[in-house]
């Protein structure tokens, strides 16, 4: 039964997917790199400075690592400097947040950078609602891959048992992704997943493995989460 949901940040809680591509277009524009829609989208679940190596390799570019860190930086500013004006997030989510707040721990699994959750999260006032956070800066392995999942259990678990509750097993923590690769981490960490349609077909989340699929997180109700992962 469900006691604990890890939730994805960038197409799950916050509309910017489009903003991110195009604070990246804009600056690598700069620096003499293309970078494409499909290029972006297929590089979903990378945390920022693996993107940026692989659009420079893509492009057959050279780049140092000062290079990629003030990129990172400017784009971060770029995003901050639109998201100020008014925060996309999506319809419904901070309802569902707050009725899953009620009657489960919940936690976020991002390759975003910390700075940028926290942001988001104190300025909608939702950052109490978490009890675990795990950003780009915590994992060495990006998304296919499972490490952040695993670290986001062990990290809501331990949240869970200073609160005084019991441990928990990996059946019952919930993953909510809406790209592939966060389907396939969670699903390589024995994670339950379920995949918003936020940002790609239901079809390419349940080719991923997928446990359900939904349109809305507002749809979703405590009790229905646990009538639906058992």
């Amino acid at each position: 039964m469900i006691k604990a949901i890890l939730m994805d940040f960038n197409g799950v809680i916050i509309d910017d997917e489009p903003l991110q591509m195009k604070a990246y277009q804009e600056i690598l524009k700069d620096e003499g790199i293309d970078l494409t829609e499909d290029d972006y989208y297929a590089s979903m679940g990378m945390d920022d400075v693996t993107f940026l190596e692989s659009a420079y390799r893509r492009a057959e570019k050279d780049f140092t690592g000062n290079r990629i860190s003030a990129i990172r930086e400017a784009k971060t500013a770029k995003w901050r400097e639109i998201v100020e004006r008014e925060i996309p997030l999506f319809a419904g989510v901070e309802n569902f947040v707050k009725k899953m707040s009620q009657s489960f721990a919940l936690g976020i699994v991002s390759m975003a950078r910390r700075e940028e959750i926290e942001f988001v999260l104190d300025a909608t006032n939702m950052r109490g609602s978490f009890s675990a956070i795990i950003s780009a800066e915590d994992v060495t392995k990006c998304k296919p891959d499972a490490e952040c999942y695993h670290k986001g259990f062990n990290l809501i678990d331990a949240a869970r048992m200073r609160a005084g509750s019991n441990p928990i097993v990996h059946g019952d923590c919930l993953v909510i992704e809406d790209a592939p690769q966060g389907i396939m981490a969670g699903k390589a960490a024995g994670l339950m997943t379920l995949g918003i349609t936020n940002t790609v077909s239901a079809e390419k989340l349940r080719a991923a493995g997928a446990d359900a699929v939904s349109k809305s997180l507002d749809d979703w109700m405590p009790d229905s989460m646990r009538r639906v992962f058992i």
